[in-house]
């Protein structure tokens, strides 16, 4: 039985990510309600598929059709607009990240999700990605001890990526933003934090899997012109990383490399909003053999849609604890970055 979703938000991410998947899904999911902020997007968006459009949360809320709401709004809106779709009563939601922005509103989200039984996703891609699955199996077979993890991540206009998608055009891009004052400690501060929840989380679930307690932010600082760099210990595994949003240039890159007292895993992720399978997965053992696993043609996106399908449909349960794990970590680093930038331009 296919579940009516409303969509809250239609930027660049719903017409080039959220839209498409859901398509690819249509046995499953229907998109009948998006709404917009009064950007005007979601009319546009909405008549692809026939969906209602309106702005702002509440129209769509109180829409009956609804049962899943997928909120890709700004990251400041996240926690409020979750606890608005628990208490309207939808069944289902998928939440891009971040979640929350403070340990507060995390707990109230997962609190209300909990009480009421409201199936939970949070839209960490590459958590889902078949890759990383492969990837976590060879790292559980073969036994090595983790002992560092390295992100490094380079991201030019997403433009250049909208234009690989050919079911439905993008949103205007929004104007390009002044360069933080780098020289004043609390923009740094601040500007490391928000790329923190807003970039690096991606991948923070993952780190928290391979190394889940935070002990120490080593360093952390702001890279020009958008970007950060953090190294930082955690269950004893050195974390290290470094992101970077380039105004051109090369095509993205998104790796992950995991040492381990066996061999070297590397994870190569593919471009946002793309939707051409699997990232890809290689290992160097310490004779220098490497091997790459086989891609899938499935990806993070569908995963992740897959996975509130099967909590909707009785066959998965919510992890609410993980969730809020998850949260919790990405909170606690960015803060703890934030602090360490502080600190660094006060000395």
């Amino acid at each position: 039985m296919r579940s009516g979703v409303g969509v809250i938000g239609a930027g660049p991410g719903v017409s080039a990510l959220h839209l498409p998947t859901l398509a690819r899904l249509a046995d499953r999911f229907e998109v009948v309600h998006v709404s917009d902020g009064g950007s005007g997007g979601a009319a546009a968006l909405a008549a692809r598929s026939g969906a209602a459009h309106s702005v702002g949360a509440a129209e769509l809320l109180a829409d009956p059709r609804v049962e899943t709401v997928a909120i890709c709004s700004p990251p400041h809106l996240h926690a409020a607009q979750v606890r608005a779709a628990v208490a309207a009563g939808k069944r289902g939601v998928l939440c891009e990240k971040p979640l929350a922005l403070t340990q507060d509103e995390a707990e109230a989200v997962i609190q209300e999700c909990r009480a009421a039984g409201t199936a939970l996703v949070v839209g960490t891609n590459h958590l889902f990605d078949p890759a990383w699955v492969s990837a976590k199996h060879h790292l559980v077979a073969h036994g090595g001890r983790v002992r560092t993890v390295s992100i490094t991540v380079a991201l030019p206009p997403n433009a250049r990526y909208h234009d690989l998608v050919t079911e439905f055009a993008p949103a205007a891009e929004s104007p390009t933003r002044r360069q933080p004052d780098w020289g004043d400690a609390e923009v740094a501060a601040s500007v490391v934090r928000q790329l923190i929840v807003g970039l690096g989380v991606h991948d923070l679930p993952i780190v928290r899997d391979l190394a889940p307690r935070l002990e120490e932010v080593v360093y952390a600082r702001p890279v020009a012109p958008i970007g950060f760099a953090v190294g930082f210990v955690a269950g004893g595994v050195l974390v290290q990383l470094n992101a970077v949003m380039l105004p051109g240039g090369a095509d993205a890159l998104w790796r992950m490399t995991i040492g381990t007292s066996l061999d070297e895993l590397e994870v190569q992720f593919r471009p946002a909003f793309t939707h051409d399978g699997s990232a890809v997965v290689r290992v160097r053992d310490i004779e220098g053999r490497v091997i790459e696993y086989p891609r899938s043609a499935g990806d993070g996106y569908v995963a992740e849609w897959e996975a509130l399908a099967a909590t909707l449909d009785g066959a998965e349960v919510v992890e609410y604890d993980e969730l809020l794990a998850d949260a919790r970590y990405a909170i606690d680093l960015a803060d703890a970055a934030a602090d360490a930038v502080r600190e660094a331009m006060a000395s």
